[in-house]
C-alpha cells in the first residue's frame, strides 16, 4: 500500500496533514502579504523616476532622486522583528505556536506582533484542509490549493493596502485558462467566457455608477479578480459569485457603520468579499446553484 491509498484511507489523518501542510503555507502568505506590495512600490518608483528622467529632466528645476535599490523580495532578507530587526530563529518561525509562546511579542524588544500573521496561517490550514477533504488526493487537488492560496494573499493584499496586484490576477487568470484547456474545473469556452463575462459584468457596474454619481465605486484590480474567477470556474458561477460577495460585503459594511462607526466616505475593498464567494464557489457552487433552482421549481444540470 503506498502512502497516497494510506492516507485516503484515514481521512482523519489526511485532513490533519493537510491543515498542517496549510499552516506552513500560511507562513509563506504572510512574506507574500507583507513584501509584494513594498516590493511593488520599489519597482514602480524606479520606473517613474527613469520616465520622468527620460522626458522632463530637462524641462524641471527640481533634480530627479535617484531611487534606492530595492531593499527585499521573498527570498531576502530572512524573516525578522519589524521593531528591532532581529533576525528569527527557527523556534521563532513555528506557525501559530511561536506567536503563543512569545505571548504576541517579540523575543528581544517585546514589540508586539500583529494578529494578522497568526491569523493568516490559521485561515490558510483551514482552508486547505478543507480543499483537500473536497477534492482527495489528486493532481487537481494541487491546482485547486494554488487558486485557494492565491485568494488568501489577494484579500489580505487588498484589505491592508486597497490593490489587487496585476502581478498575481494576470498570471492566474492565464494559468485558469491554460487548465481549463484541459476541462480541468470548466470547458475551455466556458472558462473564455467566464474571463470576459467577469471582468465586463464589474466594468460595466463600474461605469454606470460613476456616470451617475460621478465617483469611483470600485477599483479595476476587482475586474481582474473575478475575471479570473470566471477563467477559473466558468461563468456559470459567476452570478453566485456576484451575489455572495455583494451579500458579505453588504452585511459587513453595514455591521462597521452601525456598530464601529466606519466613516461612510471611506472606502471598505471589495476584493477580499469577491475571493472569498469565489473559493465558496469552488468547493460548493454547483451544490448551491442546483438547490437554489430547485426551490424555484427549476431542474438543470450543471
Amino acid at each position: 500500500m503506498d502512502w497516497i491509498t494510506l492516507l485516503q484511507s484515514n481521512l482523519t489523518f489526511m485532513i490533519i496533514l493537510s491543515g498542517v501542510f496549510g499552516l506552513l503555507m500560511g507562513s509563506f502568505l504572510n512574506v507574500v502579504i507583507y513584501r509584494l506590495p513594498k516590493m511593488l512600490h520599489v519597482g514602480w518608483v524606479k520606473e517613474c523616476t527613469f520616465f520622468l528622467k527620460e522626458h522632463y529632466v530637462h524641462e524641471t528645476v527640481v533634480s530627479v532622486p535617484e531611487p534606492s535599490a530595492p531593499t527585499l523580495n521573498l527570498a531576502w532578507p530572512a524573516s525578522h522583528c519589524p521593531t528591532c530587526k532581529h533576525v528569527l530563529g527557527a523556534l521563532e518561525n513555528i506557525p501559530v505556536l511561536s506567536f503563543c509562546f512569545q505571548k504576541g511579542r517579540c523575543k528581544h524588544c517585546k514589540g508586539k506582533i500583529d494578529l494578522q500573521y497568526p491569523l493568516v496561517e490559521i485561515i490558510t490550514a483551514l482552508m486547505t484542509g478543507l480543499t483537500v477533504w473536497h477534492f482527495g488526493l489528486t493532481w487537481v487537488t494541487w491546482m485547486a490549493l494554488l487558486f485557494t492560496w492565491s485568494l488568501i494573499a489577494l484579500s489580505f493584499i487588498d484589505f491592508n493596502h486597497h490593490l489587487l496586484p496585476d502581478d498575481m490576477t494576470l498570471p492566474f487568470l492565464w494559468f485558469g485558462l491554460f487548465l481549463n484547456l484541459f476541462y480541468v474545473f470548466t470547458t475551455p469556452q466556458d472558462a473564455v467566457i467566464g474571463a470576459i463575462a467577469g471582468y465586463l459584468s464589474l466594468w460595466i457596474v463600474y461605469q454606470l455608477f460613476k456616470l451617475i454619481t460621478k465617483k469611483e465605486g470600485m477599483g479595476h484590480g476587482d475586474f481582474k479578480l473575478l475575471a479570473m474567477l470566471g477563467a477559473w470556474l466558468g461563468w456559470q458561477n459567476l452570478p453566485l459569485i456576484i451575489i455572495l460577495s455583494s451579500f458579505i460585503g453588504a452585511t459587513v459594511g453595514i455591521t462597521l457603520i452601525l456598530f464601529y462607526g466606519h466613516d461612510k466616505a471611506k472606502p471598505i475593498p471589495f476584493g477580499p468579499y469577491i475571493a472569498l464567494a469565489g473559493w465558496i464557489s469552488l468547493l460548493w457552487g454547483d451544490m448551491i446553484t442546483s438547490r437554489y433552482l430547485s426551490l424555484l421549481g427549476i431542474q438543470i444540470t450543471l
